[in-house]
């Protein structure tokens, strides 16, 4: 926590902290004791954005759905969109 602090403290931005701060928000469920029915998860994934991405920062979403397919994982993916002038 306080290397994860230390780096906020240098400029970065914590993408999903920056569009919500509910605090059941999870990428990780283990499989046992119905953890995923119940939310009783933990975050494991973090995307840091320097001040330059976070100036092209337009959302983040922790990607759930990904646990309704086939054999999914115990663990989703965070997604983040940047935006970027047309070249």
């Amino acid at each position: 926590r306080q290397a994860f602090r230390r780096l906020k403290n240098l400029g970065f931005t914590e993408a999903v902290r920056a569009v919500t701060d509910a605090p059941d928000i999870f990428t990780f469920w283990d499989y046992q004791a119905g953890a995923w029915q119940k939310n009783n998860g933990i975050r494991i994934d973090h995307l840091l954005l320097s001040p330059e991405a976070a100036n092209r920062f337009s959302s983040a979403s922790i990607e759930k759905h990904v646990r309704a397919w086939e054999k999914p994982s115990d663990h989703v993916p965070v997604a983040v969109e940047l935006a970027f002038a047309p070249i």
